[in-house]
């Protein structure tokens, strides 16, 4: 995650992460992405099955039950390692993770555990006694995917009424007082909605946005046709760069972040260069702490399954599976060469990822586009924007 209003805005300063020694168990939420110790971010698919039909599902969901999927007590077990382990933060994803009538009890087991506890969901299923539950529960997190307004929207998720249903979600969650943000895929089919949705936080005081880069991924390789050229992607950053500022001049304290592309950085970095040099660095000393992509090493997965993956958009390759050896094993001393390497890809990666510049602070980005598109994992990302002399 790139956070705009951290540091293009100045509402974080490398101070505040140093104050707390940079590790993950003292980091408040807002600073985890920059601990030095990484202990993995675990994003938990917790069923396969989702009420609605987005077009760039990564999870190839559907609605269909899962007979495979980890049993409550399976859960509870997997959330024991987690805790012992470190893991600061659980993700309780899908599919619709809501689709799931246990949640509840597992994302209260994983805050008794001293887990924070966060989900990834639609919106559509959150009433009132479901909000108010989650609250109960002590729910750190609802991210609600939105990919433009209504009929935009509608389209992404195959669903006629699934805007309304997730703003209506997100009313619960306002009343009931838990934090909510927006989750947006950026691609061209929706691009234009970018403003839209700035608007819309402003309208009904939304504190969080994450605008996502196209990972070609699941139902998302379908998408690549519709990706972004480089040009345009330099442009909607600095598109979300000018509207965070505008919304950080306002005082209005929103939290502004881009993921799943991380020459953002870079890219924000250089921006400052011109505008501000001093707070450029700043920017750059938050950046290397940062450490850009950590796929394998500060963010991993578990699916529905129990299969580990080395991120959510990783499901054609696993590194074991929960129910058989516990996840805190796996993930620290698994011979599988792939995950290793991993855990040190900037000395794989060939290509202008292996001269450049920035390698350090992007860490190499995202090995699953290379793959998708070259057929090679440690090719050069093709969604690397950033210019050759940028990064020379």
């Amino acid at each position: 995650m790139i956070g705009i209003s951290k540091l293009y805005c100045g509402t974080v300063e490398p101070s505040d992460a140093l104050r707390y020694g940079r590790s993950s168990d003292r980091l408040p939420s807002h600073l985890l992405q920059f601990s030095k110790d990484k202990r993995p971010v675990v994003v938990w698919n917790i069923t396969k099955r989702c009420n609605l039909k987005c077009i760039h599902c990564y999870a190839h969901a559907n609605n269909s039950p899962d007979t495979n999927e980890l049993s409550t007590h399976e859960g509870k077990v997997l959330l024991d390692d987690l805790a012992q382990f470190g893991v600061p933060v659980v993700l309780f994803s899908g599919g619709e993770p809501l689709a799931r009538p246990d949640l509840p009890e597992l994302a209260e087991y994983a805050v008794a555990k001293g887990m924070r506890a966060v989900i990834s969901t639609n919106g559509t299923l959150i009433t009132p006694d479901i909000a108010k539950q989650l609250k109960n529960i002590g729910l750190s997190y609802v991210g609600i995917s939105l990919d433009g307004t209504e009929q935009i929207n509608d389209q992404f998720r195959g669903i006629q009424g699934a805007f309304q249903k997730a703003m209506k979600g997100i009313e619960n969650c306002q009343a009931a007082g838990i934090k909510v943000g927006l989750r947006f895929t950026i691609n061209k089919l929706n691009v234009q909605e970018i403003p839209a949705i700035f608007d819309l936080m402003e309208e009904k005081q939304i504190p969080r946005v994450c605008f996502y880069h196209l990972v070609y991924a699941g139902r998302g390789s379908d998408l690549i046709k519709h990706d972004l050229i480089h040009q345009e992607t330099r442009q909607v950053v600095r598109q979300i760069m000018d509207r965070t500022k505008n919304l950080h001049d306002k005082g209005l304290a929103k939290e502004v972040l881009t993921v799943d592309n991380h020459a953002d950085g870079p890219f924000i970095y250089l921006q400052l260069l011109t505008e501000n040099p001093e707070r450029a660095a700043n920017v750059l000393d938050l950046l290397k702490m940062n450490e850009g992509n950590n796929s394998g090493h500060g963010i991993g997965c578990i699916s529905w399954d129990g299969t580990v993956h080395a991120d959510q958009f990783w499901r054609h390759y696993s590194f074991g599976n929960i129910r058989h050896t516990p996840f805190s094993q796996l993930w620290t001393k698994n011979p599988d060469p792939l995950l290793n390497q991993l855990k040190e890809k900037k000395k794989y990666v060939t290509g202008r990822c292996a001269t450049c510049r920035w390698l350090d602070i992007c860490g190499g980005n995202f090995r699953v586009r290379a793959e998708a598109v070259t057929g090679d994992i440690w090719a050069f990302d093709p969604a690397c924007y950033l210019t050759d002399e940028e990064i020379q």
